[in-house]
């Protein structure tokens, strides 16, 4: 843990450079994370549009139980596509606590492996079954008691764990995935001109 790190009942909370995972107690940096290669930036796609607005970011809670946000809100109107973000098997698909609920076991991110979760979803896909980046594993469900009461209007919260450990989403991310600035033409140094 990062120098600065307090100490509590549930274990130890790095406070220095913002957390960035919550494991029985543990709270990593972002630094510690990236140094221990918790999140490989496998992602090949955002789960719903092409940059889709983060109505809530990932917020991490000081404790197990703390209060905070493990996961991000992505917008998205009922009914959008919802995409696996990399390849690998739906380990979970269907209702949680009233909302549908889609978990997909991300292949190659060791073990135990990263796992997604995005919600409410009606899915399209079942227990056990391959996925590939990109592929639609449902579609947002429209507002219910459950899916009002998190974000109001309509969203797809997207989060990732490994084991009991969550993690900021984000991190899947290649940073060609969330450049949000407009492209950029260089120049081609050292280039020939074109023949005549």
């Amino acid at each position: 843990m990062a120098d600065g790190a307090v100490v509590s009942a549930g274990g130890t909370v790095a406070a220095a450079d913002g957390a960035v995972a919550a494991v029985g107690g543990t709270v990593a940096t972002a630094g510690e994370a990236a140094a221990e290669g918790a999140v490989p930036a496998v992602g090949r796609y955002w789960p719903v549009g092409a940059r889709p607005p983060v109505l809530r970011g990932w917020e991490p809670p000081a404790t197990p139980y703390g209060p905070g946000h493990r996961g991000v809100d992505l917008g998205a109107p009922p009914g959008t596509p919802v995409r696996a973000v990399a390849a690998g098997r739906v380990s979970f698909a269907g209702p949680v606590a009233g909302r549908g609920v889609v978990a997909v076991e991300l292949s190659g991110t060791g073990d135990p492996p990263l796992r997604t979760t995005y919600e409410p979803v009606r899915a399209s896909v079942r227990e056990g079954e391959s996925v590939a980046a990109g592929q639609v594993v449902g579609t947002v469900e429209g507002p219910g008691p459950a899916s009002a009461a998190h974000c109001g209007r309509g969203c797809l919260h997207w989060g990732l764990l490994r084991a009991d450990a969550y993690l900021d989403p984000l991190l899947l991310l290649p940073p060609w995935l969330l450049n949000t600035g407009p492209p950029r033409l260089l120049p081609v140094l050292a280039a020939p001109p074109p023949p005549t």
